[in-house]
This record gives C-alpha cells, sequence and structure tokens, in this order.
C-alpha cells in the first residue's frame, strides 16, 4: 500500500541566504517580484515578492486608500523600476518563512553602472535599500528601539551592538534629512491623480484623437499588469502638454492584430481554465514588457468595449505582437487588424508582416500550431480557365482550360474568397434583389465573362442549401489580365464587404488588402456604404405576350440593339437585356432552328434531341452575359421577338445564325427554304456542312434507293358540289359540302328555332365550348352551332365562330354539337369536326 506523504510543519527557505534573480516588475518603492529559473521546459519560472529589511516607502494609491497616493509614493517607486526592472540583482535574505508571511524581506545590490551613478567604470555593488532612503524615497524603521526608530536621524543608543545595515540606513536618512531632498523637501512631493477609463474619468476617443494628431503618433505608457499576452493595464505618464489631461489615466490596451490565448479566472462562476499556453505568452510577454514605459500608438476605442484601447507598443527591440506570432503564442486577430491596414504613423510592422509571421509559425506548427493541419483543397489549387457564367456579385462558373465542354459538370463553380455581394432576389419566393445586388453582378460579369481566368483555390466550406443538404463551395482568388484580384475591385467599388471570419477559419490572403479597400470605400460612401435611398432597376418585363407584341414596334424601328444575353433556354432561343430600350425579352433567331436540349425541370415530358445540349453550351459559351448586337424583324404569337443576334469573333463582326449552321447545331427554319426566303449565304454555308457531316448532319444516312418499275395506278377523282360560306383573307376561305348530312343540320337548326325561340338561356361557357348561337342572315334571327373563341368586348357576350359557315360573331348561346369544313389555297385541307348531327339537349 502506497503511503501519502506528510507536509512538514517546518517551511523551506524560499530563498538561499546569497544568490541572484531578475527581477520581474516594481510594485512599489521598498517591494520587487523576483523571477527564478524553472527547473523543467515549459514549465512556469518560480516568483517571489522580496522587499526591503527595515525600510519603507510611502504606499501607492489602492481600492483600499481611495486610490489615493502618499506623497512620494508614484516618484519612488519609478526610481527602482527604471533601475532593477528586467535586470539581474543580488539579493541577500534576512527573513523568510512562517516569519515572513508571503514574501521574503532582505537587501537588493546592483551594480554601481545600472544607474549611471557611479562613471568610474568600478564594480561596485549599490546596496538599494540604502540607497533610496538617502535619497528620500524612502524611511527606514527600527523596531525596539527606544531612539525613536530614526525618525529624528539619530543612531540607536548602544552603537556597539549596532547592525552595520542598520547603521547605513541611519547615516543615509541623515544624509536626506539634511539635504532636504524626497519626501524631506519642503515642497510637496507628488501625489497622483489617478483616472480609470473604465469608470468614465476621461474620454478614450479623446485620447485617441490627441495622440493621432501628436508629431510622432505615441504617447508614453507604462505597462502596469499583463492579464494574458495581449491585453494589458496601461498608465500614461507622458507628461507632454497636449497629454494634461490624460496624465496617470489607466486603460485597457489590445495589441492590434493579435490575440493570445486567454488566461483563466478562477473566481468566476462556473470557474474558466487556462487556454493552451496561455501562461506561456503571458510570461513571454511580462519578461518583456511588464513595468516598461514604452511609446505606444492608439488605433481605436470598440464602442462596445469600455475603457479599452486597440494600439501599438513600440520597444527599441523589436515589435512584440511578431514575437509572439513568430513562437506560435499568438494569431492573427482580423478585427482587430483592420486598424492596422495602412501601417499607421509609428508602427514598424503592418500587418502583412504579422501574417507572414503567423504563416511560418503554421507551418513549424509551434506553439498553439502543433496540431495545425492545412485545409485539404478537393482537386487542383491553382489552375486557369474561362469564365461562362456569374451567379451573382461574388460566384462564378468557370470551364478549366483544358476540359471540353461537354457538359454542364465540367465546369466549377467557385466563389470570391472572403467577399460578400448583396444577395440576389428570388422573384418565385416574392424576394426582390438586395441593393447593388444587380451593380455587383453586372461588374463581375463585365470584369469576368468569357475572359481567361488563373485561379487559387484559398479553402472549401459546406453551404447548408436545405434542412439536411449541403454543397461544398470552393473560394478562391481569381486574377484577371492586371487584375490580382477582382474581389478587391468589388470591395473598393463599394459593390461587396468583406466576411468577418473566425479566428481558426481560413481567409483570402489578400484578407487585408480587401479590408483596406473596404475602409476606402466607407470614406468614400460608395455603394453599399451609401446612406442615401437606393434607386431600383426596373426594366420593362416582355415576357406577357400582348405586351410583347405592343412593344415590338417600337424594337422594329430601333435598328440594331445593344443587348446582353441573360439567360439561355436553347441553341436558339435566349432571355435579353436591351438597355438602351429599358427592356427585357424573349428572343429566338428567325432563320435558324436548334434541336430541343434537356428540358430544364422534370415536369417537362420532352426528351432532348441529338445535338439540342451541344447547341446550347455553345450558346453558353458564345453568347451567354455577353454584349451582343441584334436586329428585331418580328414577334411571334407567344411573345417571342424574332430577328438576328450578331457577334464579333476575332474583331470580325459575324451572325450568330451562320455559326451555329456552320457547326451544325442549328438548321435553316424549312418553312424558309420552301418559300425561297432563306438567305443564300446561310443556305450555302448549310450545303457545306451537310457535306462534311457536321454536327446534326451526321446523323442523316445514305441509302441507296432500288428503283422498281410500279405500274401507275390511275388516279380516282371524285366530284363534290360546294357551297362557299365564308373568305376570311387571301389565303383562307370556308365551304360546306352540298350534300344529305348538311341538309339535315339545317333543316334541324330551323325546328330549333321554331320550337324554342330566339331567346337565349343561361349555360357553362369556355373557350373551346361548342354552343348555338343566335345569327340574323338577312331572312330573320335562327340558331346556329358555334364554338366560343373568346370574351368579346359587348358586355354579357361572347366572340364565337359560327362552324357551319365559318363567320365570327358574338351573341347570345345555347349547348349543342358542331361541324364544319376549313379550307387554305395552299392546301384545301378538309377538316371534318363531325360528319353526323345528333342534337341531345336543347336546353
Amino acid at each position: 500500500m502506497t503511503s501519502v506523504p506528510v507536509p512538514s510543519t517546518q517551511m523551506r527557505p524560499l530563498l538561499p541566504a546569497r544568490g541572484s534573480a531578475t527581477v520581474k516588475s516594481v510594485t512599489s518603492g521598498d517591494t520587487v517580484i523576483l523571477l527564478g529559473r524553472a527547473t523543467q521546459m515549459g514549465q512556469k519560472p518560480p516568483e517571489v515578492m522580496f522587499t526591503f529589511e527595515k525600510v519603507s516607502a510611502p504606499r501607492l494609491g489602492n481600492k483600499a486608500n481611495g486610490n489615493v497616493d502618499e506623497p512620494g509614493a508614484f516618484t519612488s517607486r519609478m526610481w527602482l523600476r527604471e533601475l532593477v526592472v528586467g535586470k539581474s540583482v543580488t539579493f541577500e535574505t534576512r527573513k523568510q518563512g512562517a516569519m515572513a508571511g508571503d514574501r521574503v524581506y532582505g537587501v537588493l545590490y546592483v551594480q554601481a553602472g545600472s544607474n549611471g551613478n557611479n562613471g568610474s567604470g568600478e564594480s561596485k555593488m549599490i546596496n538599494l535599500a540604502i540607497e533610496s532612503v538617502r535619497l528620500g524615497l524612502a524611511t527606514p524603521k527600527f523596531f525596539g528601539s527606544s531612539s525613536g526608530a530614526g525618525a529624528d536621524g539619530e543612531s540607536p543608543a548602544d552603537e556597539d551592538d549596532v547592525d552595520p545595515y542598520e547603521q547605513g540606513l541611519t547615516d543615509a536618512l541623515r544624509e536626506a534629512t539634511n539635504k532636504g531632498v524626497g519626501i524631506h523637501s519642503q515642497e510637496r512631493a507628488l501625489v497622483r491623480n489617478i483616472k480609470n477609463a473604465n469608470e468614465g474619468a476621461f474620454n478614450l476617443n479623446d485620447l485617441v484623437k490627441a495622440v493621432q494628431a501628436s508629431k510622432d503618433g505615441t504617447v508614453k505608457a507604462l505597462i502596469e499588469y499583463v492579464f494574458d499576452g495581449s491585453r494589458y493595464r496601461m498608465q500614461i505618464t507622458d507628461e507632454s502638454p497636449e497629454y494634461g489631461e490624460f496624465l496617470y489615466g489607466t486603460f485597457t490596451l489590445i495589441l492590434g492584430g493579435v490575440m493570445c490565448p486567454r488566461v483563466g479566472n478562477a473566481k468566476a462562476e462556473p470557474p474558466k481554465p487556462d487556454e493552451p499556453l496561455s501562461q506561456e505568452a503571458r510570461s513571454f510577454v511580462d519578461l518583456r514588457l511588464l513595468n516598461r514605459e514604452l511609446p505606444i500608438s492608439l488605433h481605436g476605442s470598440p464602442e462596445t468595449m469600455q475603457g479599452t484601447c486597440i494600439g501599438t507598443i513600440h520597444h527599441p527591440r523589436g515589435d512584440i505582437s511578431l514575437e509572439l506570432l513568430k513562437r506560435g503564442l499568438a494569431r492573427v486577430a482580423d478585427w482587430s487588424a483592420r486598424v492596422l491596414l495602412d501601417a499607421p504613423k509609428g508602427c514598424k510592422s503592418g500587418i502583412m508582416v504579422m501574417r507572414g509571421a503567423e504563416k511560418e509559425a503554421k507551418k513549424s506548427k509551434l506553439g498553439i500550431w502543433k496540431n495545425y493541419v492545412a485545409p485539404a483543397i478537393a482537386g487542383e489549387k491553382t489552375f486557369e480557365g474561362v469564365v461562362v457564367e456569374v451567379s451573382s456579385g461574388d460566384t462564378i462558373f468557370i470551364l478549366p482550360e483544358g476540359t471540353s465542354y461537354a457538359s454542364e459538370n465540367n465546369l466549377r463553380k467557385l466563389s470570391l474568397s472572403s467577399i460578400r455581394a448583396p444577395r440576389i432576389g428570388n422573384e418565385r419566393a416574392g424576394r426582390e434583389d438586395d441593393p447593388y445586388a444587380y451593380e455587383a453582378k453586372d461588374r463581375l460579369r463585365v470584369m469576368a465573362v468569357g475572359k481567361k481566368a488563373k485561379i487559387t483555390i484559398d479553402y472549401e466550406r459546406a453551404i447548408p442549401l436545405s434542412p439536411g443538404e449541403t454543397e461544398k463551395r470552393q473560394y478562391a482568388t481569381v486574377s484577371i489580365g492586371k487584375r490580382s484580384d477582382l474581389g478587391q475591385v468589388l470591395v473598393g467599388e463599394g459593390l461587396a464587404s468583406t466576411q468577418r471570419h473566425r479566428d481558426d477559419e481560413e481567409k483570402s490572403p489578400c484578407y487585408d488588402e480587401l479590408c483596406a479597400a473596404e475602409n476606402a470605400a466607407k470614406l468614400a460612401k460608395k455603394g453599399i456604404h451609401n446612406a442615401g435611398k437606393y434607386s431600383r432597376r426596373r426594366p420593362n418585363d416582355l415576357s406577357e405576350p400582348r405586351k410583347a407584341k405592343t412593344y415590338a414596334s417600337s424594337l422594329h424601328r430601333a435598328g440594331n440593339m445593344k443587348a446582353m444575353v441573360e439567360y439561355v433556354f436553347n441553341g436558339s432561343r435566349f432571355k435579353v437585356l436591351i438597355p438602351s430600350e429599358n427592356c427585357s425579352c424573349m428572343f429566338a433567331l428567325n432563320d435558324v432552328r436548334c434541336p430541343q436540349s434537356t428540358p430544364m425541370t422534370d415536369r417537362d415530358s420532352r426528351k432532348a434531341e441529338p445535338f439540342g445540349d451541344d447547341a446550347k453550351r455553345q450558346s453558353r459559351l458564345m453568347l451567354l452575359q455577353r454584349n451582343v448586337e441584334l436586329v428585331a424583324t418580328g414577334v411571334t404569337n407567344g411573345g417571342v421577338i424574332t430577328g438576328q443576334i450578331f457577334v464579333t469573333v476575332k474583331g470580325e463582326r459575324k451572325s450568330y445564325s451562320s455559326i451555329l449552321v456552320a457547326s451544325g447545331l442549328g438548321h435553316i427554319d424549312q418553312r424558309l427554304v420552301d418559300y425561297g426566303q432563306a438567305p443564300a449565304a446561310l443556305v450555302e454555308i448549310q450545303e457545306t456542312a451537310k457535306q462534311h457531316k457536321v454536327g446534326l448532319w451526321s446523323l442523316v444516312k445514305e441509302e441507296k434507293v432500288v428503283k422498281e418499275v410500279v405500274p401507275a395506278a390511275k388516279s380516282i377523282e371524285k366530284v363534290f358540289t360546294v357551297k362557299l360560306s365564308e373568305i376570311r383573307d387571301g389565303n383562307y376561305f370556308f365551304f360546306t359540302v352540298d350534300d344529305e348530312a348538311v341538309r339535315v343540320v339545317s333543316e334541324s337548326m330551323k325546328i330549333f328555332t321554331s320550337k324554342y325561340g330566339t331567346s337565349g338561356a343561361p349555360c357553362d361557357l369556355r373557350k373551346g365550348k361548342l354552343v348555338a348561337a343566335l345569327f340574323d342572315d338577312g331572312a330573320g334571327k335562327s340558331w346556329y352551332r358555334a364554338k366560343v373563341l373568346d370574351r368579346a368586348t359587348t358586355k354579357g357576350k361572347l366572340s364565337v365562330l359560327f362552324i357551319d359557315h365559318g363567320n365570327v360573331a358574338s351573341g347570345k348561346f345555347l349547348d349543342l354539337v358542331s361541324d364544319a369544313d376549313w379550307c387554305t389555297l395552299a392546301s384545301l385541307l378538309r377538316l371534318f369536326f363531325s360528319s353526323l348531327v345528333v342534337v341531345t339537349q336543347f336546353l
């Protein structure tokens, strides 16, 4: 059974009788914190509070005494601080352990050259306790002495038993009293007027403005306490006139651009433990900054953090921020790094240098980056390609170089790293575009679509699309031509904002330039940073057939128009935006037809035809979101504007119809060929494509026709007697065959009229429904069979087609069946709706 050791009742001495140590800090004019050496690697070095034996310095202000100094307290501490902080001293212990409580009493020695009092170069050791008394910065205290504890400067009564140390204190006190120095002076010693920014004693924003307006952009301050590696309590000690109202003011300083692991708080509820390496970062800063008076630059005071400033500390030996980053004891904090982007006056290292230091620490896996694993990128990290489409102000589709556009899956969807553009609206959801969403998308379109881009993938994210469904999106830096980062252009023009990343998230390598561009855009009040009213773009939408037909005449008269192809439905059908006419419409080529492509939705049952998807992909590659020239020549009944599109290929203006036909992805409309209206040049191009069996023409198989001699069958001719009932125009007319069926229908309608009269009756009227309609043919009103066409302008009546005669009129109706023939001069087609007439119900 293992025995549990019992702690000894006698405390082991904290320090040897004599030795040397480093002074970590000075808490008052008679007390310092000595720092020893760690016994193990990574272990916190031991600390000891060391107080001068039989010497008392004036007390500094604290909460116990209402934050009021005793006269000369701060002067005494500052003298000792300048002399010993961060330096090696020799100590001699006189009292420690159970009798001393939480500290050690003794004497400290420092070389005479440390304070510059001895210029002889001799290695003379100065007793700091005696020296402080001699300068009037402390007083001795002799317990058990009947001579008044040295208050009158006299030596103790029994000189033979006097300790040399005490004698030295007495002599130093006598000298100080005689000279009237320090606290013995006739003038009142310094008493600080301590101000605390956390309690609203002064305005930190005023201090920031005063520092930034000063000649060198800095102010002297004392690092009083280190909360963690990047947060300190500061006290202004600069006695320059411009800082008079802030003198001895205290506030919290956060190092701009870095963040160290947080030190825990055992008193919190629940207690907060230390973050990994927080004590190491704090110790690193303690040794180099604690109790130092250094110039600092102030960059701003966060509104949400009262009594706190973001700043930079300027140490003669280097930048503490960089040193922390190099050792992996801190990470770059983006939220505070924004103020360092322009390397403010007096700042020795900008944020870009910090990024480099952090990157090197990551590579070397130092400190907090010990378990760091670089993000895995699917596919190539760097490649080139052509931008095919811009879906929003920060997202593009790109076709990598060397990859054929054989499928939409070959396109790579990328978002620009670390920026966020205004959101594009959703018409189906009834959500409009965010302000400047269109401008951002159009600016990116102009810069990118159709151009060769260099892509560098920076990181990947899982984007939630719907509950339980995510999309893995890659974020990249896109450079085109002289523009090294398109995101920076958008942010600088106020068309996008930078994303606020978490400290552990990957981000754009140009993140700091993005933040700088955003700051410049905010100052200039560009785009989304402009508080003025946004004028929303509202072009006329001609997707409704009636509206398109009304607008068509003005488009015809406009002639050549600049336009932008917004969407590609198939190889020859598009949606275009015409800025000069402030409208968007459906547009189709008037002379070329392309095969049907794969339907966009599953609800469309049509199947893709051969080369239909190829034609659509070519149109996407050549026309989508490109600036084109178009000429409108007509409009269909469905409201589609027809005409020609012209594009520039290698500096030459070409008709897109000829490009489709030449590549075998489209063919001339057969009706134009039959009527001899097809352009001769286009026909020639199509014949060339046929000869070379390009595209569609590769599917045409030549079949050998075996001619068989078949006796010609004698045609059978049949003569009908017809009655011309209606002539619609030069091409269309109606007739009825003079046979028994027609006579039966005519007699039946006469009987119907004589039996029921000419008063109408209510019935279910729908477009296409067969009804009985009243018409006056000159011999009096009578009922005739009719078909509902559409509602007429006359209230209460409908527009109908009399199917037995072909004329159109309006009137009152009853339910019935139908019969009619319709012809064209071109084909004389005979369309029988019904050969028998059966009257089933009249009312």
